[in-house]
């Protein structure tokens, strides 16, 4: 086997019930059904391989295409509740400001200068929707991997800016503090993603969970409880119901995450007004400024572009719109609207296969089913 993925990291801590959270839904909810079209192939033969051998961190992987389940496979591992997305909750934080949007709540354009008290005096307040939702917020030289490395850390070394309520974060760390000139560099910052989750929350005031409601219990039809993370930690913050304390941590059940992939594919093909979102934060994508695009190494390392807090055009897959998610330690999200597919990861780590099993796998055309059985080069470079 070839073309495996190596981290140099620790393993990541499960961190579900240490943060006060948005609990959407019942433990049991009215839920959409899938179909399923289970393949034995040399797909599926890896994908067992990978499972049994914990050394991957593989933990579980669903393909989906033109409304069947073809693999699907987990297994058990630490995550004893709903898995953690790590990043790609800030795609679902766009995927909420959409919707948000459409219902109203934001009567403005993406183009449009945001109005939020909270970032008044900070180098975010009055900056255009689309340069927060494209990661061009200025804000590099406080934090964001462009020069510090990660995402989530001030100066790279800081606290978890995720754990600090977005009202202190501004006053600590933003208050009078100049950026860089906003829509011209790529960052990959946390605090981005949070202005924007917050701006949302106080847009959307007292609808804020019927908002989130409306998307992942109405729409997406989650089988199970879904949560978004507040930036409150139970060991020494209270459970404030009220306020802006959006981060964009999430949590789901894993044909959960395949719900509301299939609801965001399906908005796309149906030309909603979610999906003319979609195709906005397409049409918007920047490039990445980014050395080294490798299609081995995962959505974040394939994808040159970056549009709405999704990855786009995968190295050598730019001929069609595939939406990419990708989170740390390996969580994977792909969408290929044109060839109706999705394929879901899930892991504690990123040792597994990411080229054979979702590089390789999203780079085939219409007809997979036949592919994957037939053609052994799955297992090849």
């Amino acid at each position: 086997m070839i073309s495996v993925t190596f981290a140099h990291h620790k393993n990541e801590k499960y961190a579900f019930d240490t943060m006060y959270k948005y609990k959407i839904g019942k433990k049991k909810n009215d839920t959409y059904e899938f179909e399923f079209d289970l393949q034995s192939n040399n797909l599926s033969k890896l994908v067992e391989e990978q499972l049994k051998d914990k050394k991957t961190g593989l933990v579980s992987y669903i393909l989906f295409e033109k409304n069947k389940i073809l693999v699907d496979q987990n297994r058990k591992s630490k995550y004893w509740g709903p898995y953690p997305s790590h990043s790609v909750g800030k795609s679902l934080v766009s995927l909420v400001t959409g919707y948000a949007m459409c219902g109203g709540y934001i009567n403005h354009t993406v183009y449009d200068r945001i109005d939020y008290p909270t970032v008044v005096g900070t180098l975010y307040e009055n900056q255009k929707l689309i340069n927060l939702l494209n990661m061009q917020a200025g804000d590099g030289e406080i934090i964001g991997d462009r020069s510090h490395g990660k995402d989530n850390r001030i100066k790279g070394g800081g606290k978890n800016i995720n754990t600090i309520p977005i009202k202190t974060a501004m006053k600590r760390y933003f208050k009078g503090v100049d950026g860089l000139e906003p829509g011209v560099n790529f960052n990959y910052s946390a605090m981005t993603t949070n202005v924007i989750m917050n701006y949302v929350i106080y847009k959307t005031g007292d609808d804020w969970n019927k908002l989130l409601h409306k998307i992942f219990v109405e729409d997406a039809k989650v089988a199970k409880r879904v949560y978004f993370g507040k930036s409150l930690e139970k060991h020494n913050s209270s459970n404030r119901s009220k306020g802006e304390y959006g981060r964009y941590s999430f949590y789901a059940d894993r044909y959960d995450y395949l719900r509301i992939a299939n609801m965001m594919m399906n908005h796309w093909k149906n030309d909603t007004c979610v999906g003319k979102y979609l195709k906005t934060m397409y049409e918007n994508r920047i490039y990445r400024q980014k050395d080294g695009y490798d299609k081995n190494r995962g959505n974040h390392n394939a994808a040159q572009t970056y549009g709405g807090q999704f990855l786009w055009d995968a190295i050598g897959l730019e001929d069609r719109p595939i939406l990419m998610m990708d989170g740390a330690y390996g969580q994977q999200v792909v969408i290929d609207f044109n060839n109706n597919r999705i394929i879901t990861v899930h892991s504690t780590d990123r040792h597994y296969d990411y080229y054979n099993l979702i590089y390789k796998v999203t780079s085939v055309g219409s007809d997979i089913k036949a592919y994957i059985i037939t053609d052994t080069s799955l297992l090849q470079d």
